[in-house]
């Protein structure tokens, strides 16, 4: 089995759901089609394709890790805590805080996929 197959399997899958999934959900559905992979085999592949910025890795608070897709290009997210809501923030808007931080600090931001935490509009009772 070549790692090329199972990183062009793993960014189908991710492409495909257009969501945030954890190692074992994307080992799970690439297993369907390649039997024989496994666990470490497909957490290697999506660490590579994090370090080519391919795919984003993020902790939005569920208890496991999650990747993302970034054919879209950068963007991020607010995760309400009580529903579990994700809502994308453009990037556009974020490059603005980084930039400030970083003449602020004098620190470079890398950080590709900012999260948010917080209440959404809906549970404050908003709407």
């Amino acid at each position: 089995m070549r790692a090329s197959s199972v990183e062009r399997l793993i960014l189908e899958t991710l492409s495909r759901e257009q969501t945030h999934l954890t190692s074992l959900q994307i080992y799970e559905q690439i297993r369907e089609r390649l039997p024989a992979v496994n666990p470490s085999t497909v957490y290697r592949a999506l660490e590579r394709l994090v370090k080519r910025g391919k795919v984003s890795v993020s902790d939005i608070g569920i208890g496991s890790t999650v990747y993302e897709i970034l054919t879209n290009g950068l963007h991020h997210h607010f995760v309400c805590q009580q529903c579990g809501l994700i809502q994308t923030i453009h990037h556009e808007d974020i490059e603005r805080f980084f930039a400030t931080v970083e003449n602020k600090y004098h620190f470079k931001v890398i950080t590709n996929h900012l999260i948010l935490f917080g209440i959404c509009e809906h549970c404050i009772g908003g709407t």
